[in-house]
Formats: structure tokens, C-alpha cells, sequence
């Protein structure tokens, strides 16, 4: 909390010198008013990193790491801005998902991994993110946008706004993370996309291609696309707006244009897919843990989302949530003090009690309004909309779990029922079959004989009806035509 208090001072104070000062932009060459210098960008993203990293965790493997850095490396030198320190990563999480942060920090989900098809897929997407960064768009958005993003970078999860309307961000870990641009700025990537990739070797077409994936994506309500896709144009719109623009840079710049598919997927062969047991996972409405060998119910109904910080979960309307994470203290004792102090609270109720043979405290607690700057009015708050807590801190196995169920005061008594029974119901995880439960993997093998795309699944022991799932995973339909010895995709564990 005390990080990011200081970093949303840092990049305020930065903005409000920055607005004093007009920069040519590099990509498109017009004189425009500067929010962020170079420098401040730079700080930027090595200031989020971390928190970015603490939120999503990396996914290790270094065969693909060195892949990112490769291309990532070549394309940086024939961007506009080759000067900037970019980085390149995979976060380990199971959205289909890039973005990227100004100063040169450039991220890719696993998940997205796992659906690119070939290297200039990969190098498509690639170019577009690095095209926000060369571009300026965080620079060119409203201030005000950028300060809010930053300032909920950390997990600051227990602020009224995470309430209410603004529910959706607490839904979607990511969303706290990622900068939102304009239409416009995303078509101007999608150019940028087509350019630096074509420059480097790939053919541009493969990157269309990838947008016909996203609308698969985007028509199935099981997948959720929450950042990569929420603001930008439409993917059909894109796919013949791409393919357009790709045409016409070859047609300009003849040449041999790379694909690359064979490489690609040996690549990610073995990659994990989905959600990774291990970091915890829901099944017939239970949250199961198996690292840290605990488990409680997920009320009927309820969405959920996981990070390595945070597990959260709220209703559709959402009007309430519940967050369990760590508590900072060696004692049950000490843990309630920091959270109070920590987030502000005045506590209505503090009560011990034993959850299934774990000590525990029960605070129920309203969040204070921040403290107003000198020379400011105070702002009245109505009582009734104030955020109402109740906190349920568990010792067990020699670390202590902060459950928290948030809504409003003028909802809380209703709601509380429902907390209390998540809450009770925390106990031991002690079936093997969770505590072993192994992730699926994306497994690279060949099309035994001519067929069908759904004859070759089939005659590769995958169930029926996952066919639409591997068809979008493979980048075919189930009637698609297939030769013997073609490289196609499957899950296993």
C-alpha cells in the first residue's frame, strides 16, 4: 500500500511537468503535448513491473523465453524508438492475453502462447504491442486514466471502488494491470503490427489469420478475453482490415515472407494449458488448493478469478465479493492490527471463534474515507454506501489466511450469511486426488492419415466434444481437410 501511495505521488508529480512540454511523436511524427518523457516512461514500467509479476507469477521455460527475447530484441531495433530497454515475458496465466507497459515492457499470457500457430502469429501480435510503446499511447491517453491504472497496481483490493460498478475490475486480475486505449490507437498498432513484423521477416497475413482465432474466442462465453480484446475494434473488422494492410506492404515491398509453423509448435509442445492445479483450481464449487492443502466453497453461481496473490469471487450482479489472501502478521493478533491500520478500517465487531480446528478472529470492519488534502472540503459519505468487511482471519498450517466478504453497509446484513458460510467452511484438503491433480499440457503430434480435422482428433483419443475447443486451438474448423503427417495440437495431462 505504501509502494503505491508513493509511485501514484512519483508519476503525478511527473505528469504535471510533463504537461508543460510539447515532443515530436516518433511513429507519427507530429508535435503533440507530452505527458511523460522518455525517463518517465522508463520509470514507469520498472515501477509496475513487479507488481505485475506478483500478480500473474512468470511462466518458466526457457526455450520460449529465449524465442520472445530473440524476436523481441529484432523487432525493437527496427521500431521507431530502438533506444527504449525493452523486456520481453510470459506470465503465467491461462487468458488469452498480451499488453504492454510504456518504457519497453511487453507481456504475453500463456494462454495466447498456446494459440499462436505458427512464429508470424507470434510476431504479429508482437509488433502491435510494441507499437503502443512506440507510439505513445499511454502518453497520449488522459492523465488522469494512466494515474488510475497505476494506482490499483499492487492488489490494493479493499477500496470502495473495487464495488459496485467497478466490480469487473476486481473480476479480472488483468484488468487492474493493463492500459485500455482508444480504437484509434489500436488500429494504429494493428499498422505498426503489420510493419515491424513484415520487417523482420514474417508474413503479415499469419497476423489476420490470428484475429479469426480471437472471434472464435470471443463467440465461445467459456473464454474470456478481457483486455486484448475489450477495447480494440472488432476481430472480423480486423481480420479483412489486416489482410488489406499486409497486402499492400508486400506489394511495395516484395520479398519472401517467413510463417513458420513447424518451429513454432515444437516450441510449445509441452506448454501448460488452462488453469494449473497447483496454483489452485475450482471443481463442483469448491476451491481447492493443493500446494498449500486447504479448500472452501465457491456460493452457487459465483465467478471467480485466481492469482498467485489473490483468490476473488462475486455474484454476476456484482453487488458483493469475497477475496482471500495472506495476512501480514506472525500472530492472529498482530495480522488484525496491520489490516485495520493498513486499509483504514473502523471495526464494528471483533470476535474469536475456531474454524474447523483453526484459531481465527472475526472483525467486521467499514472502510474509512481517505484522508482529504489540506484546503480541500471534506467529503461526506453516505453511511449506507460505505464499503462493509467482514474479515475472517485463519491460522493454519503456520500461515494466516485473510478472507474478506465485501458490499455495501445497506447490503451487508443480507449478505453476511452467505460470507460466513464460505468462511466456516474452510478446512483441510486431504484428498490425494486433488493434492496430485496434474495440468493439461498442449501436446504437438501428427495426423496418423488424410482426414477431416475432426477425424484426425478422433483417431487421436480426443473427446468429441472438444473438438470446437481444439479446432480454435489449431486454427481449423472440424471439416478442415488434413494430410497424413501434419503437425496439429491436443490436450493432455
Amino acid at each position: 500500500m505504501k509502494k503505491n501511495s508513493i509511485l501514484s505521488q512519483i508519476i503525478l508529480g511527473l505528469a504535471l511537468v510533463g504537461l508543460l512540454a510539447c515532443a515530436r511523436n516518433p511513429v507519427t511524427g507530429k508535435r503533440e503535448l507530452s505527458l511523460m518523457s522518455t525517463e518517465q516512461e522508463i520509470a514507469l514500467g520498472q515501477q509496475s513491473h513487479p507488481s505485475i509479476v506478483a500478480t500473474m507469477g512468470l511462466y518458466e521455460d526457457k526455450k520460449l523465453q529465449d524465442f520472445i527475447n530473440l524476436k523481441g530484441k529484432a523487432m525493437a531495433k527496427i521500431s521507431h524508438r530502438p533506444d527504449l530497454p525493452y523486456q520481453f515475458y510470459i506470465v503465467d496465466s491461462p487468458v488469452v492475453n498480451a499488453f504492454a507497459v510504456p518504457g519497453g515492457y511487453v507481456y504475453f499470457t500463456r494462454g495466447i502462447m498456446a494459440h499462436f500457430n505458427n512464429e508470424a502469429e507470434f510476431a504479429g501480435v508482437l509488433g502491435h504491442e510494441i507499437g503502443h510503446i512506440t507510439a505513445k499511447h499511454a502518453a497520449r491517453q488522459q492523465s488522469s486514466q494512466l494515474l488510475t491504472q497505476v494506482g490499483l497496481i499492487g492488489g490494493a483490493i479493499l477500496a470502495p471502488k473495487v464495488v459496485g460498478q467497478n466490480i469487473e475490475a476486481l473480476q479480472q486480475g488483468l484488468g487492474l494491470l493493463m492500459l485500455s486505449y482508444s480504437r484509434a490507437h489500436e488500429s494504429e498498432s494493428d499498422n505498426l503490427g503489420v510493419e515491424y513484423s513484415s520487417k523482420i521477416g514474417y508474413d503479415a497475413h499469419q497476423m489476420a489469420n490470428f484475429f479469426g482465432t480471437l472471434k472464435r474466442l470471443s463467440g465461445d462465453r467459456e473464454q474470456v478475453i478481457p483486455e486484448f480484446m475489450s477495447t480494440h475494434p472488432d476481430p472480423g473488422n480486423r481480420y479483412n482490415k489486416v489482410h488489406q494492410l499486409a497486402k499492400e506492404y508486400q506489394a511495395k515491398n516484395p520479398a519472401k515472407y517467413e510463417v513458420d509453423r513447424e518451429s513454432f509448435l515444437r516450441l510449445i509442445d509441452g506448454i501448460t494449458y488452462g488453469e494449473d492445479p497447483k496454483q489452485g483450481f475450482v471443481e463442483n464449487n469448491v476451491f481447492y488448493h493443493p500446494v498449500l492443502r486447504f479448500q472452501f466453497p465457491v456460493p452457487n453461481g459465483w465467478q471467480h478469478q485466481n492469482s498467485p496473490e489473490q483468490f476473488q469471487m462475486t455474484p454476476k450482479d456484482g453487488k458483493s465479493a469475497m477475496i482471500l489472501t495472506l495476512a501480514k502478521g506472525s500472530s492472529l493478533d498482530e495480522a488484525a492490527q496491520t489490516l485495520v491500520q493498513q486499509l483504514n478500517l473502523k471495526v464494528l465487531e471483533n470476535s474469536r471463534t475456531t474454524i474447523n480446528g483453526n484459531p481465527a478472529i472475526v472483525l467486521i470492519s467499514q472502510q474509512q474515507p481517505q484522508q482529504q488534502q489540506q484546503g480541500q472540503p471534506q467529503q461526506q459519505q453516505d453511511p449506507r454506501n460505505a464499503v462493509q468487511i467482514g474479515t475472517w482471519l485463519i491460522q493454519y498450517n503456520g500461515t494466516i489466511y485473510a478472507l474478506h466478504g465485501l458490499t455495501s453497509a445497506a447490503s451487508f446484513a443480507n449478505t453476511f450469511r452467505t460470507f460466513q458460510s464460505v468462511a466456516e467452511r474452510f478446512s483441510a484438503l486431504t484428498d490425494q486426488e486433488k493434492i496430485n491433480r496434474k495440468p493439461e499440457r498442449i501436446l504437438v503430434k501428427t495426423a496418423p492419415r488424410d482426414g477431416t480435422f475432426r477425424e484426425i482428433m478422433t483417431g487421436l483419443g480426443m473427446p468429441g466434444n472438444r473438438v470446437e475447443e481444439l479446432g480454435v486451438l489449431n486454427g481449423h474448423k472440424a471439416d478442415d481437410r488434413l494430410t497424413r503427417g501434419s503437425m496439429v495440437k491436443i490436450i493432455a495431462r
